[in-house]
């Protein structure tokens, strides 16, 4: 059976292409917004992702001013499917998600508040009142780095899965995957996404 990596938080942003790992995700702290429906043509999604950045980044910068160096790191979402079946087989328009930012330690609600309501000031983001701030503890997990474009990440899950119950796991809780590419500038070929599993022994 493999054995979970001990890392710090750098080291829950790289992954092997060529063999999964074990890793034991500790608690952490992100910015979070609840949807649903194929994020390739639900403005949800986008609407998601613009909110969390905007706060993201009005964080990190008034953390800044303030002294305390911080960093924005890669969006990443847990994926999931109503029913019995897996994410894999269901209609991609009943796939719900938490699009996820993770957040310095340094931030408080009283700080994210006032973020909020000067990116509110500036611009119109249909779902920034709705990402909230929220601990997560992901816990044991299997992880794999997929390269390539986000519709071919099937074997590559199917890879991961294959070694979860190979190593004596079971999978658990939500699809989590982690964008360390930026699909508007790099060729989808390119793309680099960490695939990761919460799994139990």
């Amino acid at each position: 059976m493999s054995k979970a990596l001990a890392i710090d938080v750098n080291q829950l942003y790289t992954a092997s292409a060529k063999q999964p790992s074990v890793v034991d995700v500790p608690e952490l702290r992100f910015l979070m917004v609840d949807g649903g429906g194929d994020p390739n043509t639900s403005p949800e999604f986008q609407e998601a992702i613009q909110a969390l950045y905007s706060l993201t980044y009005g964080v990190h910068f008034a953390l800044k001013k303030a002294g305390v160096e911080s960093r924005v790191r890669p969006l990443e979402a847990l994926w999931w499917a109503p029913g019995k079946g897996g994410l894999l087989e269901a209609d991609k328009a009943m796939w719900r998600w938490t699009a996820m930012l993770l957040q310095p330690d340094e931030i408080t609600p009283a700080l994210l508040e006032k973020v909020r309501t000067e990116a509110a000031r500036k611009k119109s983001l249909p779902k920034l009142s709705e990402a909230r701030l929220e601990t997560f503890r992901e816990g044991l997990s299997a992880q794999i780095m997929h390269v390539g474009p986000y519709s071919a990440e099937q074997p590559t899950i199917e890879r991961l899965h294959a070694f979860i119950t190979g190593a004596g796991y079971q999978i658990r809780g939500k699809h989590h995957e982690i964008y360390l590419g930026d699909p508007r500038r790099a060729a989808p070929e390119k793309l680099k996404t960490i695939v990761r599993q919460p799994i139990a022994r």
